[in-house]
């Protein structure tokens, strides 16, 4: 008799511990996170030595801050809305990707491409992965001035319009610390350095680990 109360006291402990860790939300082993970049050649690393694209130094800096996390290159030189929104199911099959950051539209603006049909090809992504229930971070990006006052307006605001309407994080320019800085910058003047990346990482990383949560 005495023998089974101690084995009650203890499942009652057992039972008090479990009850905590699910009322905390704390969980017992959480998963690794695996977190797709889907962009173009700013994510993709263009001309960069291997190891240094933005994929690779977010997954460095977020293994830094105690993340048990993989972060799949999805970037294609090159690529528009229009491109990604067409290989989204092939690279989200192979990624199983549990969070994403859609980096696209950079290569629409340097096109001229209709802001509103870049805006129609970003909604359906973000509609597509959701319907994965798949966390999404937006990365906004910002028209050239050469394009008109117009335009920029049209195609800069469609980002937070989108992050609104599917109710997701927005960080507002991809570029922001490294687009007004020439010696962050490839001979392009468009495309980052190593260490244009290295600020884009650190700039974006708040909004980043505050998306992901706690590691």
């Amino acid at each position: 008799m005495k023998a089974f109360g101690m084995r009650w006291r203890a499942l009652s402990a057992y039972g008090l511990l479990a009850l905590i860790v699910n009322l905390t939300g704390l969980p017992a082993d959480a998963a690794p996170i695996r977190l797709l970049a889907l962009g173009d050649s700013l994510t993709a690393g263009y001309n960069l030595p291997p190891g240094q694209s933005f994929a690779d130094q977010l997954e460095a800096a977020l293994k830094a801050k105690g993340y048990d996390v993989t972060v799949i290159q999805g970037g294609v030189s090159g690529d528009t809305s229009s491109g990604g929104k067409a290989r989204l199911d092939w690279v989200m099959g192979g990624a199983r990707a549990d969070h994403v950051i859609v980096e696209l539209g950079a290569n629409d603006a340097l096109r001229g491409i209709a802001p509103e049909q870049t805006e129609a090809n970003i909604d359906a992504i973000l509609t597509n992965l959701q319907g994965r229930n798949v966390k999404v971070l937006l990365a906004g990006m910002m028209a050239p001035p050469n394009l008109g006052a117009d335009y920029g307006k049209r195609f800069n605001g469609l980002y937070p319009a989108l992050a609104k309407k599917h109710q997701v994080p927005l960080y507002p320019f991809f570029l922001d610390g490294v687009a007004a800085h020439p010696d962050l910058q490839l001979s392009d003047g468009m495309h980052p350095t190593v260490q244009g990346v290295g600020v884009m990482v650190k700039n974006m990383l708040p909004a980043i680990t505050a998306w992901l949560g706690a590691p």
